[in-house]
């Protein structure tokens, strides 16, 4: 296989990016190394010290147990702390309890107060969504109760099945741009498939419009270097970094930007699973055809997009100085051609509140003919899988579509891990055979469909900063049921080859252990 057709992880054309991030990594796995030799070094030279140890393990478990977690999870942080208090308790301190993303929390708390000012609560069109049909309705209540994003009409949706469409419409909507261009985006790759939007941004910068664009550092680095933030501002691009990767000093390391964002004027946005890097666009296929799809939304829900943006811009500016510029929130004058209701949607880590999870849980258990999911990774909590379990118990036709052929093959054997139980209680496991399933969607009914970045894994459900956008009865959900329908039509069903595996203990014993470790991973 030539050079050019490896993977993101495996992408490492960009020397300064490879050698900070294994700096970064070796530092961290040194200074861990450290402080467990140094406490295991007390607690044999100390008695008292290794009972004090034990003790305090103890009763982070017992805290663990009384937290609002999902049970998977909070079942594997007091196995490893019980089982190596040392180890258990560091990991789990350096995970949770770091004054960096203590400080965090409060900072989004603060810009989210302020930016949840500019969006309204459009009780009347709820209550028109709630005429047509209560439990869409009591979805979009939820959302907008615990998120702050409305519902929306007057809103038209075009629904990209393949990301080359995407991409094109893109780069069509941003040559429209005269006010502002706002990109946010977890993988930026500087090369073919960024080069011709790079083009187009840096000569709207030259004719006055604002361009602004920020990505996660971690997603992004390998494919960028550290001047390239450097070259976008002398085009005149406003860029910023995510979460840069600086270890022992930077404890929020573990949360990242994982949406995917563009919003041109206030009138149009883009989402979807595709990042800005070559293999999302088929400019290579190392693992085959890369599938991914995405959402153009234009009219009134596009202020939501908007807001969405504003919360991590605002966040990477510590001295919270920057206020809400409200000029770029315009109101919409657009007239949709179709009537439906849109709601885009944004989720947190600094939070309590599990949106993500919740809404895939919502239509899971609202599901009364079908519920379908495609994703790339499947590593779920307990509720989740006994969520999807008893709608198919129920006679719901639940499927979901995972790879055939992995990214990341110890990340693969995990999502394997869930299949078996989920396909024992009647869930149909497809496998996308022609490549690599990127995209994130699901779609149940005929009535309501998301569409956006959110995986169903612990890291986009609990640790990432996400967005999707929920259509209600629109008529791209009927574009996303005949896109399922064609990646079935492609895919294999595996539900049968799962079932035999349940049969052999070794198998069922490593996939326990695997279901085990995955929150931690």
């Amino acid at each position: 296989m030539e050079k050019k057709n490896r993977t993101v992880e495996r992408k490492y054309e960009v020397r300064n990016s490879f050698l900070r991030i294994t700096l970064a990594f070796l530092s961290v796995l040194l200074q861990t190394l450290w402080l467990l030799l140094y406490f295991t070094f007390l607690n044999a030279r100390y008695p008292w010290i290794n009972a004090l140890t034990t003790v305090f393990g103890v009763t982070l478990a017992l805290t663990v147990y009384m937290q609002r977690r999902p049970s998977s999870i909070k079942m594997s942080w007091i196995i490893v702390m019980l089982a190596m208090p040392v180890f258990g308790v560091f990991f789990y301190l350096w995970n949770s309890l770091g004054y960096a993303a203590i400080n965090m929390k409060r900072r989004y708390a603060r810009i989210d107060r302020e930016i949840h000012e500019y969006l309204p609560e459009n009780e009347d069109i709820l209550s028109a969504l709630e005429e047509t049909d209560r439990g869409l309705a009591n979805q979009a209540r939820y959302i907008t109760k615990f998120s702050h994003y409305p519902v929306w009409t007057n809103t038209d949706v075009v629904y990209h099945a393949d990301t080359t469409d995407a991409l094109e419409d893109l780069k069509a909507e941003l040559r429209k741009a005269e006010v502002f261009i706002f990109m946010e985006y977890y993988a930026i790759e500087d090369s073919r498939a960024f080069a011709g939007i790079h083009e187009i941004l840096k000569a709207k910068a030259a004719e006055g419009v604002l361009v602004r664009i920020f990505y996660d550092d971690l997603g992004s680095v390998g494919f960028i270097n550290p001047v390239f933030q450097k070259k976008m501002e002398e085009d005149g691009i406003e860029c910023r970094i995510f979460n840069p990767v600086i270890p022992l000093i930077n404890l929020f390391m573990n949360n990242r930007d994982h949406r995917k964002i563009t919003v041109i004027d206030g009138r149009v946005a883009f989402t979807g699973g595709y990042n800005l890097a070559d293999e999302y666009f088929h400019m290579t296929e190392p693992y085959g055809y890369w599938k991914d799809s995405g959402v153009k939304i234009t009219g009134d829900a596009v202020r939501s997009m908007t807001v969405t943006f504003f919360e991590n811009w605002y966040a990477l500016r510590k001295n919270g100085g920057e206020k809400v510029e409200e000029e770029y929130l315009p109101e919409s004058t657009y007239e949709a051609k179709e009537q439906g209701f849109v709601q885009p949607y944004a989720d947190q880590p600094m939070d309590r509140e599990l949106v993500g999870e919740n809404v895939y849980m919502n239509i899971i258990t609202g599901a009364r003919e079908y519920c379908w999911f495609v994703t790339p990774y499947l590593i779920i909590t307990d509720e989740m899988a006994s969520a999807l379990a008893l709608a198919a118990r129920r006679g719901v036709d639940v499927r979901i579509i995972i790879p055939r052929i992995p990214d990341k093959k110890v990340i693969f054997r995990v999502t394997k891990s869930f299949c078996p139980r989920l396909v024992q209680a009647g869930v149909k496991i497809y496998e996308y055979t022609p490549g690599f399933s990127h995209a994130k969607m699901c779609i149940a009914d005929g009535e309501i469909a998301v569409c956006g970045t959110i995986n169903l894994d612990y890291r986009s459900l609990y640790h990432h900063f996400e967005n999707g956008v929920v259509l209600y009865r629109m008529s791209a959900v009927g574009e996303i049921y005949r896109d399922f329908e064609k990646m079935f039509e492609e895919s294999r069903e595996s539900s049968a080859d799962y079932r035999r595996s349940r049969r052999r203990p070794s198998l069922r014993f490593r996939d326990t252990m695997l279901r085990l470790v995955s929150p931690l991973l």
